[in-house]
């Protein structure tokens, strides 16, 4: 159970979701639609075999306070369950069987990875476990400048982190921004297969928004996965087929549910920061409805007030980030936020679905059609 719902970040409290709800009308409809685990099936990887009911299954992704944690983490890759969408809606099921998974020392695996949150100035001790994997894996970090032992790419630096093996990289926190990490041997498989995140350096003095969300996209050719998990499908680099488009790794309806999707969740007045990041080899338009928003930041760098001016899409491409700030201004509704190439919207071919989620403000919690997206969603209270 999460402390906050929405997107990962600073949303409303549990409580305060619940009362904002009106939680005996919620629970009255919601939880409807039903669940479906995935199937038991033989997974052959590396001659090591294991049931796919027998890995863990992926959770939100964790915003890790370094700066709470004397800026030292373990990440450790993990082998897990991905369900993308669960439910028997909107052209769901979508789960992938097997995906390789970061989690944050002995929190939950997820994907994306956790989220590095520490403050400029800092040295961050960063140690990939790769004790229970079969597969070699690095980290690299984008953005911030370290010395060249410490780029995690094996070719040029040396250093591969093999199986069984731990390694610590050193990571000066000295580029303040949002910015991407993701595994860097065999790039576009070990992607493919989970293996990002978002490290997050505040600068000194850093003041946050009332509200502040985490949101990383992605489209999936689930091949590889599918793959993995003992499906007679193959994969192929050379000619990749996204099927699967995701927010924080969910497909609406899923990105809808409080807990664990990522509704953008406002109140009247709240200045809204949107950090945006895009970890798929696509490029992705992301708009939002009935809002105007300013880029005040990329890759790292402060957007001069000249070019904050109002817009309400922004193609973010393969590896950019971006942090976009809007008042939450509008009649209190709720309002689509999605990628606008809009075949990105979809689960297989059914529409809406993939790469969408909503900016839902608190006051239209209580009402009729709230919990008939909360029915969606799969939210059971």
């Amino acid at each position: 159970m999460t402390d906050n719902v929405g997107a990962p970040g600073n949303g409303l409290s549990r409580r305060q979701f619940l009362a904002a709800t009106g939680s005996a009308g919620l629970f009255a409809t919601a939880g409807c639609t039903t669940a479906v685990s995935p199937v038991a099936e033989q997974v052959e990887l590396n001659g090591a075999a294991k049931l796919q009911s027998d890995l863990p299954t992926t959770g939100r992704p964790e915003v890790v306070d370094l700066d709470e944690r004397g800026h030292e983490v373990t990440i450790k890759s993990v082998m897990a369950s991905h369900h993308v969408h669960p439910l028997k809606t909107m052209g769901g099921p979508i789960s992938l069987p097997v995906v390789w998974a970061f989690q944050a020392d002995d929190g939950t695996p997820s994907v994306p990875g956790p989220i590095l949150r520490t403050t400029e100035g800092s040295e961050l001790k960063i140690t990939l476990d790769n004790t229970g994997m079969q597969v070699p894996h690095t980290l690299h970090f984008h953005g911030v400048r370290k010395t060249w032992k410490n780029d995690g790419v094996p070719t040029t630096t040396g250093i591969t982190v093999m199986p069984g093996e731990k390694h610590t990289y050193t990571i000066p926190a000295n580029v303040p921004g949002t910015h991407l990490y993701h595994c860097h041997y065999q790039t576009p498989m070990h992607m493919e297969m989970g293996m990002y995140g978002i490290l997050r350096v505040d600068p000194k003095g850093y003041e946050p928004a009332d509200k502040e969300y985490f949101m990383t996209v992605k489209e999936w050719d689930t091949r590889l996965s599918r793959q993995h998990g003992g499906e007679d499908v193959q994969y192929d680099l050379t000619n990749r087929r996204a099927d699967a488009f995701t927010i924080n790794g969910k497909s609406a309806p899923a990105t809808l549910h409080p807990e664990t999707g990522s509704p953008i969740i406002v109140e009247s007045g709240d200045t809204v920061r949107l950090h945006w990041v895009n970890a798929g080899f696509m490029s992705h338009p992301l708009h939002t409805h009935n809002h105007r928003f300013r880029v005040v930041e990329k890759d790292g760098s402060p957007m001069p007030e000249p070019l904050q001016y109002k817009q309400d899409v922004l193609n973010v491409a393969p590896a950019e980030r971006y942090t976009v700030e809007f008042e939450a201004d509008a009649d209190p509704g709720i309002y689509l936020m999605h990628c606008h190439k809009v075949d990105h919207v979809r689960n297989g071919s059914s529409y809406p679905g993939g790469m969408l989620t909503r900016i839902v403000y608190k006051e239209a919690m209580n009402t009729d059609i709230f919990r008939q997206l909360m029915d969606y969603a799969g939210y059971e209270g």
